[in-house]
């Protein structure tokens, strides 16, 4: 069932393909070239550069049903007419050519400098593509010289800018930056200051110091500005600057950041940022806060019913699940991400599901169903870049190792480190550091110093070059190995503190007990030495003694009184400092304290409503069976049965519906329940415009424990009035109201100008179901029924807003 289910959410979002979510199609053009740029950004750093800048962005626009000029025509685009832009999003480049042959001056600028945005920023990097570029740009830059307009020679020399720097001509490309920034400084021209200096820096690399200045300023100029957009979208770049350069807490305290400032602006779509902090806190093991982020960024895809990256999403909380120790549950998560990613657009997330998914089976201790799980997928889905080459190869060893298959398990780690070699990039660096340092740990293991040696000193030669701060649990006890066998017990002490630190597998007295014996290794080592200096200490403390008495007694006195004062003065600083210290102690405990409970607020809100949304679920279930049941009965007394069950459920069912959907989730807008109700018994029974009914509520707000049992006697009362009422096809008129006769007293009427009820009915027609249902719910609510012939039937029910608990409820 769950699966039928699963395809039928993926038939929709395919059905909606080809036009904008609503969530997109609201944005303005600032908006929607954010999304272009916080979607593709995390697309390439999610991908580890696997794929290019240029091809994220493209899949990006593709997801979103946007025009890939958006992310690069800022400079001339304003959202206003521009000759040949229709031309450019129906890809066809040809018209635009010819076109560009026959327009002058203003308007070839901007037809050169679409047509060199489309060569330039192309997927991949052709020559014959950038040679196209260069020709455009030289158009735009010479026409531009012509009509001597300095604002299109310096969007045509930004471009031509940015070309050199895709042609790897970096020289060339900083004067011409650095010639435009200066001149917009000199001018003071902040927005042009902003968007050239936002250009020059997104071009540069993370590690180039150089780039965070630049886009700090970017940031600055645009906040003065009021264009929170292109400040949020410059603040993603520096927040990505930190995650790649290994400074991961400040990149967190960024993103946290971010999710308030996209709330701020009307901004929905913050999935991106999120799976970014489950993947950030779940490195930090704050796996509570990383499945409130996963379960949280589920939630948004599927209540916007946008599946189209959904194998990152669901990855992300099989992660989770993972490190919680919900094998299975990870498992079946995997699988959705790896159908999702197969389906939709292949954004290269699935085929890390499917690690993942290796991980999640040898966790459970199935590690040859894993090995032959990798066979499966290998031979059915190869690896198609290098880096999920040497991945396979990795998870390959680490199963062989496993089973303690160590011959194959070093084939594998040896493939593994021969795809590291021919992977050099700041965005796999940790992937190949770590492989590497369990290579090295898995050659110690094995008692092969030799071999450990040589992968040992590729860990420690990759950390110089790189400007990265690199720190991991396998790390530091490799180090710590590493100097026990050399028998530098001192530095080998120090590693295993910080593997101590960074891991959360040793407890207690095993570590202390590794701690200590680190610490007899070094002190039984060194304890010569301690001794000679000992010694010394003691000479040079009877040296210092027989100075002292030198000493006259004013000195003497002098410095006593002198260090009386300091101390007076420092046990007063130093009372001063302690209690500045439990104060800060005390708000921060607050501090936390109220953000749990805002937390648990939210948590509480969310299960509600789920279920009611699940209780919702179940009953139209209920409905559909009881509807496929009456295709088998011939018994019009039973299908009589049978349908008017449906219309009870159906009216509970919309309670839980309307919870569901509600902010309040405790108490139900009576108006428009009633008003769905009355329309969906109208259309049930098809009464076209024979039987009107004219509503009459008073905006009241219901419990719950009251809106079911209302809900229900209006069914029946509504039934009985469409069924026997207007025999013989005759038209007529229900009435229903229900009116506050003071603050906590209410009257439900149900009427109609039908033939009326005979009062002398016997007993049976009295006692039937539908009847003793409504006797029954009206004493529920503690309610007083009455029934009367006036020109057509009336039921009228006076309850109170709080009412006891029913005595006959009492007992059970």
């Amino acid at each position: 069932m769950k699966r039928i289910i699963f395809y039928l959410i993926l038939l929709v979002s395919y059905a909606s393909a080809g036009q904008l979510s609503p969530t997109v199609a609201k944005y303005n053009l600032p908006k929607k070239r954010l999304l272009i740029q916080a979607c593709s950004m995390y697309l390439f750093n999610a991908n580890q550069g696997a794929i290019d800048v240029d091809s994220s962005v493209v899949l990006a626009c593709k997801a979103y049903k946007l025009p890939v000029a958006l992310a690069y025509d800022e400079g001339f685009n304003n959202g206003s007419y521009l000759i040949g832009k229709d031309l450019m999003e129906k890809g066809n480049i040809n018209s635009v050519i010819k076109l560009l042959a026959k327009t002058k001056g203003e308007n070839r600028i901007k037809l050169s400098l679409q047509l060199g945005n489309f060569y330039l920023f192309k997927p991949g990097t052709k020559p014959e593509d950038l040679q196209n570029a260069k020709t455009y740009i030289d158009d735009a830059v010479r026409t531009s010289n012509q009509l001597k307009d300095k604002k299109w020679q310096h969007q045509s020399l930004l471009l031509l800018g940015k070309y050199y720097y895709q042609a790897n001509n970096q020289s060339e490309g900083k004067k011409i930056f650095s010639s435009i920034i200066a001149e917009y400084r000199k001018q003071n021209d902040q927005l042009k200051l902003a968007e050239a200096l936002d250009a020059y820096g997104t071009l540069l690399f993370n590690q180039d110091p150089e780039k965070e200045k630049l886009l700090q300023e970017t940031v600055s100029i645009y906040a003065s500005l009021g264009l929170e957009e292109k400040r949020i979208e410059n603040y993603m770049k520096i927040t990505t600057i930190y995650f790649w350069t290994g400074k991961i807490n400040d990149a967190k305290k960024r993103l946290y950041k971010n999710l308030v400032d996209l709330r701020k602006i009307g901004f929905t779509h913050q999935q991106f940022a999120e799976t970014t902090i489950v993947f950030i806190e779940l490195a930090q093991r704050n796996i509570p806060t990383a499945l409130y982020y996963a379960l949280k960024s589920i939630k948004r895809m599927e209540a916007e019913r946008d599946y189209t990256f959904g194998d990152i999403f669901y990855m992300r909380l099989g992660d989770v699940y993972n490190h919680y120790g919900h094998h299975e549950e990870a498992l079946q998560l995997y699988k959705k991400s790896i159908e999702i990613g197969q389906h939709t657009f292949d954004t290269g997330t699935w085929y890390k599901s499917f690690f993942s998914s290796v991980a999640a089976i040898s966790l459970k201790g199935k590690t040859k169903e894993a090995l032959e799980y990798i066979h499966f997928m290998t031979t059915k889905y190869p690896p198609k870049s290098t880096f999920d080459k040497m991945s396979v190869a990795y998870i390959t060893a680490n199963c062989y190792d496993q089973l303690g298959n160590f011959v194959q398990a070093e084939k594998y780690f040896k493939e593994t480190y021969q795809y590291s070699q021919q992977i050099n990039s700041p965005e796999t660096f940790r992937e190949v550091m770590h492989q590497n340092t369990v290579i090295a740990l898995f050659y110690i293991k094995t008692k092969r110093p030799k071999e450990a040696k040589f992968y040992t000193d590729q860990v420690i030669a990759s950390l110089k070059p790189h400007d990265i701060r690199y720190s991991s649990e396998a790390l530091k006890l490799l180090l710590y190995k590493t100097d026990s066998i050399n028998g530098d017990y001192k530095t080998a002490l120090e590693h295993y503190k910080e593997y101590n630190r960074i891991s959360d597998s040793l407890h207690g007295v095993n570590k202390n007990r590794q701690i200590d014996e680190l610490k007899i290794q070094y002190e039984t080592k060194n304890k010569e030495q301690e001794i000679k200096l000992l010694n010394q200490e003691s000479n040079l403390k009877e040296v210092a003694l027989k100075k002292s008495k030198m000493l006259n007694s004013v000195s003497i006195w002098s410095l006593v009184l002198l260090l009386i004062t300091v101390g007076l003065l420092y046990n007063r600083y130093r009372l001063k400092q302690r209690n500045n210290v439990k104060l800060e102690l005390k708000e921060k405990e607050i501090s936390k304290a109220n953000a749990d409970l805002r937390h648990l607020l939210d948590e509480k809100e969310w299960l509600l409503k789920e279920i009611h949304h699940r209780v919702k679920n179940n009953l139209q279930t209920v409905i559909s069976l009881l509807n496929s049941q009456s295709a088998y009965l011939e018994n019009d007394m039973a299908l009589s049965a049978i349908k008017n069950s449906q219309h009870r459920i159906h009216s509970m069912s919309l309670i839980h519906q309307k919870l569901y959907n509600s902010e309040n989730i405790s108490t139900i807008n009576m108006p428009n329940y009633i008003k769905e109700l009355v329309e969906y018994l109208r259309e049930s029974f098809s009464l076209g415009q024979r039987i009107r009914f004219e509503v009459k509520v008073d905006p009241l707000e219901l419990d719950v424990a009251q809106a079911v049992p209302l809900g229900l006697i209006l069914n029946e009362a509504i039934t009985n009035s469409i069924k026997y009422a207007f025999p013989n096809d005759r038209t007529g008129m229900i009435y229903i109201t229900l009116e506050a006769k003071d603050e906590k007293q209410y009257v439900l009427t149900i009427s109609d100008n039908g033939i009326g009820f005979d009062p002398n009915l016997n007993d049976k027609k009295a006692n039937s179901f539908g009847m003793s249902l409504i006797r029954g719910l009206s004493d529920d609510i503690d309610g007083n029924l009455t029934m009367e012939n006036n020109n057509g039937t009336i039921l009228k029910i006076e309850f109170a807003q709080e009412f006891p608990l029913n005595p006959k409820r009492k007992s059970i």
